[in-house]
């Protein structure tokens, strides 16, 4: 799927199925279903579909994003990839960051860009959220801050209706920014049909 958002460029989305966490407002619950929309592909025959969108990342400086679901959890499959020839491409992952640091240490030669979607940098909203602890996404961006990443990481912000606040918010960023992370991208979860056909008028 090509797209213009997640990543330098025209890029190429390759989502992986499963994800640690259960967001209660999931982008992609497909991801979380043992029988959701997912096609079986070698890693090769990965390589050739996306190879077919090269003139774009040419033109654009664009390349291929890892997404999901959690792409981290197919951390050998990401390095293969790479490995077959997806390394001439600019490379963005987009991932939350909830995985054990071995998965991260794996493809951190390869990765350009990484695009983690934060939730909110207190344990107990995040856990509220996702149904998980934050401790290891707070770890491991630590751990890519010290490898000399900062500069390559942009952190998603939402405000989510019902689990944080815009104050909630603002410690989060003040959170980060102590931390040495500058680009953090801040907007708000739509949860209500209504809001989307409100705003669909408003543009109109």
């Amino acid at each position: 799927m090509c797209i213009e958002t997640d990543g330098h460029g025209i890029t190429t989305l390759v989502a992986f199925h499963g994800c640690p966490l259960q967001c209660k407002y999931c982008l992609n619950p497909n991801c979380l279903k043992k029988d959701g929309a997912k096609m079986y592909l070698s890693l090769e025959e990965i390589v050739i579909l996306v190879q077919k969108d090269e003139l774009y990342f040419i033109a654009t400086n664009g390349g291929i994003t890892f997404g999901g679901g959690e792409p981290l959890l197919k951390s050998a499959a990401i390095k293969g990839i790479m490995e077959l020839g997806a390394s001439r491409w600019h490379t963005t992952l987009e991932t939350s960051l909830n995985v054990q640091k071995s998965d991260l240490e794996a493809v951190l030669p390869y990765i350009d860009d990484y695009i983690v979607d934060i939730k909110d940098m207190n344990p107990n909203i995040y856990k509220s959220y996702t149904g998980k602890s934050n401790k290891r996404v707070i770890r491991n961006l630590r751990w890519l801050v010290d490898q000399g990443k900062s500069e390559h990481i942009t952190v998603r912000v939402p405000l989510i209706d019902n689990f944080n606040t815009a104050e909630d918010r603002k410690h989060s960023c003040d959170e980060l920014k102590k931390m040495g992370l500058s680009k953090i991208d801040l907007f708000k979860y739509i949860t209500n049909i209504n809001e989307v056909r409100d705003g669909r008028k408003k543009e109109m």
